[in-house]
């Protein structure tokens, strides 16, 4: 039990349902579709809508989604890939002989087809029972009527104000009077509600066929992309059976790939060989065998894995026991491994959720932009903010995650789940771009490892090796970083919170729910 006297959350508990998100209107929204008699996945739906409206620096209709659905909690977990292509006529040719050798962050070619409202709608069709209309009403409610800016909102979009003003069509739907709304700013956007009613009328055909589709090619093609109307029309999300591996007594599935999940899993394989609880949480040797294992995975990830329909991903050999044996033979107490850079492409943010009806059934889902406001490309007319996932393929032919014509880019999104004795007991999630997999082993290592409840498990502070630099929290201890310092990792303070997460345990002994929601952000966890 924490410290009622020193600053902290309360776990939250409820008998019926519960939603955890980054803010608190799609919490709110959530379980009010949940008390209204919707689904996990109505909720989930209700909450990343809105969330596109009252953040929308980190998600929207113009981003990608991932999503694990278990139906009443058991363990045939369902993923679903809302991911988006690279257009039909691109190719690292192409790229190469106008002598471009990255996809730039910004811009029409940074720009996959966005790919969230397919799956929002396949989700619904599936598993839900009161249809997308019901589901977009919060957030055009909020799109037309108005938000309140949050204090973690106001404070990514005033840090992405340049961005804003250097890019298409975005200046004049994200900034007033060439300014970042502050805290407690009043913002409208009418064009994205008219959108959503759009959307609300008409099902995904009215976001990838029609006036809005139209509207975001011709943005694109008038800004040089290669996308045409037929990119669009023949996106679908997939649907497949999840991925997973055993972490001490407990199964943790994840997204196939292109989602890079397995990089959370390989993480998990390899920490599986140490006894982590002999080291305390922010001990110098936890940190240390979390950024080495971190290091081997996301290693392995770069060179092995891309869009499966692409080259085949071998999951049998990296998931192995003698894959992560032979990694952990690598790691030594004293010192830190010579590896090979393994950093992608971008660092992205993203909004992750979580919902858990009175049945069981069980929602883990993540929603993103990408980088903060996407490509900083809007739709003129109909006010689309494009995400900027392109940006995450390389253009060297041969690479599992090079560009072609119809290819999805290795993605960062995963939303997790736990299962034990074949029923689910927690969907979860850490966001924040290339951070997600040491973020979620973090957690999960919190709980399983540590004995933390879950809101404690999300409040400990947090390491991110990445880009040949360990990054620290300001709560991890001093001695920590100086000992990190002597193992030869380069360390630095962060100079921002690394991430935020999501996650809701069920306890089916007692029949309750238990939610927890990040400090880092906005939002929180509400049940019934």
């Amino acid at each position: 039990m924490r410290d009622f006297q020193a600053p902290g959350r309360s776990t939250v508990h409820a008998l019926n349902g519960m939603a955890a998100t980054s803010h608190p209107l799609a919490t709110l929204a959530a379980v009010d579709m949940l008390r209204a008699g919707g689904t996990a996945a109505d909720a989930a739906v209700t909450a990343a809508a809105l969330l596109g409206v009252v953040e929308p620096h980190a998600t929207g209709i113009g981003g990608d989604a991932f999503a694990l659905y278990s139906p009443g909690g058991g363990d045939n977990v369902i993923a679903y890939n809302g991911s988006g292509a690279a257009p039909l006529q691109a190719s690292a040719d192409w790229y190469l002989q106008r002598g471009i050798k990255a996809i730039p962050l910004t811009g029409a070619h940074s720009v996959t087809v966005p790919g969230a409202v397919d799956l929002w709608a396949t989700l619904l069709e599936r598993h839900g029972c009161k249809g997308i209309d019901a589901a977009l009403q919060p957030a055009i409610r909020a799109a037309e009527d108005g938000f309140v800016v949050s204090p973690r909102t106001a404070w990514d979009w005033a840090r992405n104000r340049e961005k804003l003003r250097n890019g298409i069509n975005v200046a004049r739907y994200f900034l007033f009077d060439g300014e970042a709304p502050a805290v407690g700013t009043v913002i409208r956007q009418p064009a994205l509600a008219s959108t959503l009613l759009t959307i609300a009328a008409k099902g995904r055909d009215g976001f990838y066929l029609g006036e809005i589709a139209e509207d975001i090619v011709t943005t694109l093609h008038d800004a040089g992309g290669l996308h045409t109307a037929e990119d669009l029309q023949r996106h679908r999300t997939d649907i497949a059976a999840a991925i997973s591996t055993h972490y001490r007594y407990h199964q943790v599935w994840q997204c196939p790939p292109n989602s890079p999940g397995v990089t959370m899993l390989i993480m998990l394989n390899v920490l599986s060989g140490f006894d982590l609880p002999r080291y305390a949480p922010l001990s110098v040797e936890r940190l240390h065998l979390q950024a080495e294992a971190a290091r081997h995975a996301y290693l392995a990830r770069e060179r092995h894995v891309g869009d499966p329909r692409f080259s085949a991903v071998d999951f049998k050999t990296l998931l192995s026991t003698q894959f992560a044996s032979a990694i952990r033979d690598q790691i030594r107490l004293d010192r830190a491994s010579e590896l090979p850079p393994a950093d992608a492409p971008m660092h992205p943010s993203t909004v992750y959720l979580c919902v858990v009806d009175r049945d069981r059934n069980v929602c883990s889902f993540v929603n993103s932009l990408a980088h903060a406001f996407g490509s900083a490309v809007v739709a003129a007319k109909s006010g689309v903010l494009l995400q900027n996932r392109g940006a995450g393929f390389r253009i060297e032919p041969g690479h599992p995650n090079c560009i072609a014509a119809g290819k999805r880019p290795l993605h960062t999104l995963i939303a997790a789940l736990v299962s034990k004795d074949g029923r689910a007991v927690m969907p979860f999630g850490v966001m924040g771009g290339q951070f997600q997999p040491i973020g979620q082993v973090h957690l999960l290592s919190n709980m399983l490892d540590y004995g933390m409840d879950v809101q404690s498990a999300l409040d400990l502070p947090r390491a991110f090796h990445y880009d040949g630099v360990y990054r620290l929290e300001s709560g991890v201890p001093a001695a920590t970083m100086s000992g990190l310092e002597r193992l030869g990792h380069v360390v630095v303070r962060s100079e921002q919170p690394l991430g935020g997460g999501q996650a809701i345990q069920i306890d089916w002994d007692r029949g309750a729910l238990v939610g927890g929601s990040d400090p880092r952000k906005d939002g929180c966890a509400l049940g019934y």
